[in-house]
This record gives structure tokens, sequence and C-alpha cells, in this order.
């Protein structure tokens, strides 16, 4: 649930509730949810000192473009277009890269003087510093590889 999520279910609870204490914890809760966004402090600091619920709504649903910054960025620029070439030695390199990490993990020594022996547990990396970031996403967008998160990208099984 993001931010936006629980400051609407927040607000449904406050025109729901009965109980004052609990009512004083949602209205606190909203303050501090509203001050996330980009919202003005000091209408922020009105709505909640009042505890105007219409004027609570308005901030929320009528606005909802300028209080979520998702609405707010710029279009994503179109994606850049790599010559086959280009891709395939970032692949060669991903893949060069991979199996030199799975080697050197599993060569490690244990408590002992020799190796464990022991398959290797990677299954992501971060690819090749040769390359900029956006012939990765290309890659990742043909289906050639799965961008895992965070910088991480793994090599897509064949099929």
């Amino acid at each position: 649930m993001n931010a936006l999520d629980k400051l609407r279910d927040v607000a449904r609870e406050i025109r729901e509730a009965k109980d004052p204490m609990k009512l004083a914890e949602q209205w606190a809760l909203a303050g501090r949810l509203l001050a996330r966004f980009n919202a003005d402090p000091k209408a922020v600091a009105d709505v909640v000192s009042r505890r105007d619920r219409p004027a609570l709504d308005t901030l929320i649903f009528n606005t909802s473009a300028a209080l979520n910054p998702a609405a707010n960025a710029p279009p994503a620029p179109k994606p850049a277009e790599f010559p086959q070439d280009l891709l395939d030695r970032a692949m060669h390199a991903f893949r060069k890269r991979l199996k030199v990490m799975r080697l050197a993990d599993e060569s490690k020594l244990g408590g002992r003087y020799t190796s464990g022996g022991r398959a290797s547990n990677i299954d992501a990396i971060q690819p090749p510093d040769g390359f900029e970031p956006a012939v990765w996403d290309a890659l990742a967008r043909a289906g050639r590889l799965t961008h895992t998160g965070q910088g991480f990208y793994a090599d897509v099984p064949n099929r």
C-alpha cells in the first residue's frame, strides 16, 4: 500500500469514526501523511487543526494529481534503439561476468583447506560497466535479461 492509498483509507476512517480518541489519532496520522506530499503545508495544518472533513476530502480526492508525485513526473523518455551487434556484445559480457562470479563463489575456501564443492547460488548480478545502463534496459525489454531490481539483472534461461 502506498502513502496515497493509506491517506485515502485514513480519510475514510475519519468519516466513519465514532470514538473521539480514535478520531484524534486518525487526524494526526492524516497530517503526517499529507506532509509527505507536495501539498501546501499551511493548508494542511489548517485542515488538520480545524478537523475539516470536506476540506480533507478536497485535498485528497480533488487534487490527487497534485498529491501524487508520479502524476507530476515528466513523461518517460523514448527508449533508445541500439545496434544488434552492441546488444550481442553486451550479452556476451554479461554472461561472461555471471560465469566468473559463479566460479568465484563456488571456489571459496571454507573452514578447511579445500574448496567446499558446492554449487553457487548467484542468479543475478550487476552488469559490467563497459556499457551504458540503457543497453541493459533494452535487453530486459527484449526479454533477453530480467531486471530483478536495484541495478541487478538475471539471465533468462534458454527455452
